[in-house]
């Protein structure tokens, strides 16, 4: 009976393919001993056992422990880059921002008209503020270019020229950084992605805790995105504003402002913003936080609840400006219509004024009533400046009574049928304000009034 040498190899192949039949059998992985990755050791490398008891133990001590809280104060380091801090990046701010501020400053005072409460109060904390102080300002957000509209229009152009020191922001990335074409230009012009529902702990708010810390400024939109009616309404302040603030090494500067106008000039929909509209901004008093981080009891109060009051804060004080611009823009708009009525009817008096009554053979008559409505309207204030009257034409003895002392109700209606009292004054250039006179004329050299003149 001969030996029979059996390949290792042959050998290596059938214990594989057993191991392999077995774990597709039964489901169960075979423990190798040979095959497996242990851990070092000085010795050279553990037993299968004494890995399986380790992983117990580190599981055990996992489970065992208290799971950290879900909100903490995340320190951030002034050295945590991002991609809008490189050489190329820094170079593109350089040139987008004074070109886009500008323009933008331009289009807002040039084309449309802003008014501004509180200016000084902005501009105070971003040139006075102390060295290394980090500075936040907080808006309501009604139009998808609330930034950088409203803020270019805030600004003087030279502050719009230091690309270095003018605001950082944040912005969602499925809205901002859809595709690297959009990604790259709001990169330049200093927007730092935010994912939705990932979170205050997020790295997007790192970085813009690390602007805050290096002394920066960001701005921010606490509502967390844009109203959906128009800006009638505002929401509530989330949380990250409150992260925002107080997990900076230095608390920041808070100055608020609220703006309305926004939504004529871009409304929801549009593609192209408007001209020729009116932005009211109210910018409020810097808003403080001492009574809340100042107190022994602070430092037992849970993260969350700081969050909350700070936020909670934020959100009122943007809602008490939120009424006070409501109100003076509902002024500037009854202001606005009365003047309007009050031009109309100068205008109108105007153009009686200019009408050559003497060739209508009414001279006398109203030359007399100016003179006797100047002498009684004309009066001495108590502070002694004379009041002159307004040019108008008086209820007492109007137009309409003093031509028809000269005519009668069916030459009163040929004229009307003619066009001669309606639809003439289309426009107020001269020639509008000539025709009906001419027309008048002609009928009066025709013999139409001088009869029943002399008749009378």
């Amino acid at each position: 009976m001969g030996i029979q040498f059996v390949d290792k190899a042959d050998l290596w192949k059938s214990a594989l393919l057993l191991n392999l039949k077995l774990r597709d059998r039964f489901r169960i992985a075979v423990d190798d001993h040979r095959g497996r990755a242990a851990v070092l050791s000085p010795d050279g490398y553990f037993s299968t056992s004494i890995h399986r008891w380790v992983t117990r133990f580190r599981n055990f001590r996992r489970e065992s422990l208290p799971s950290p809280p879900a909100f903490y104060r995340r320190r951030v380091s002034k050295d945590l880059t991002a991609e809008e801090e490189s050489a190329l990046f820094r170079m593109l701010q350089a040139v987008a921002i004074p070109l886009i501020g500008n323009a933008c400053h331009v289009f807002m005072n040039g084309f449309n008209r802003v008014q501004v409460y509180g200016l000084e109060k902005l501009h105070d904390a971003l040139l006075n503020r102390p060295k290394n102080k980090p500075l936040v300002t907080v808006s309501n957000h009604v139009a998808s270019v609330d930034d950088p509209f409203v803020i270019a229009s805030l600004l003087p152009p030279k502050l719009l020229l230091d690309a270095r020191n003018l605001r950082w922001t944040l912005c969602a990335t499925d809205r901002c950084f859809k595709n690297p074409v959009t990604s790259a230009f709001f990169r330049s012009v200093k927007v730092l992605p935010v994912s939705r529902g990932e979170g205050i702990y997020q790295q997007g708010m790192d970085i813009a805790i690390s602007k805050l810390n290096n002394g920066g400024w960001v701005h921010i939109f606490p509502e967390g995105s844009r109203s959906r009616d128009g800006g009638k309404t505002m929401g509530s302040a989330k949380r990250g504003i409150g992260r925002l603030i107080l997990d900076a090494d230095t608390l920041p500067m808070v100055v608020p402002f609220v703006h309305t106008g926004m939504q004529d000039i871009m409304p929801v929909g549009a593609s192209v913003p408007r001209l020729g509209k009116t932005v009211t901004v109210i910018i409020g008093d810097p808003i403080h936080f001492n009574d809340i981080l100042g107190t022994e009891g602070a430092k037992h109060v849970s993260r969350k609840h700081l969050y909350d009051a700070v936020s909670s804060r934020i959100g009122q004080r943007l809602y008490d400006l939120k009424t006070q611009v409501d109100k003076v823009s509902l002024e500037q708009e009854e202001s606005m219509m009365s003047h309007d009525a009050k031009t109309s009817s100068e205008r109108a008096a105007e153009i009686l004024h200019r009408v050559d009554w003497d060739s209508f053979g009414m001279g006398a008559q109203f030359s007399e009533e100016s003179s006797a409505n100047s002498n009684k309207q004309t009066a001495q204030t108590d502070d002694g400046n004379v009041r002159y009257p307004k040019r108008g034409v008086s209820s007492e003895g109007a137009i309409s009574l003093k031509i028809k002392k000269f005519m009668d109700s069916t030459e009163m209606m040929g004229f009307a049928a003619r066009g001669l009292f309606m639809n003439e004054y289309k426009s107020w250039g001269e020639s509008a304000k000539i025709r009906p006179l001419k027309t008048w004329k002609e009928y009066l050299n025709r013999g139409g009034l001088r009869q029943d003149t002399h008749t009378c």
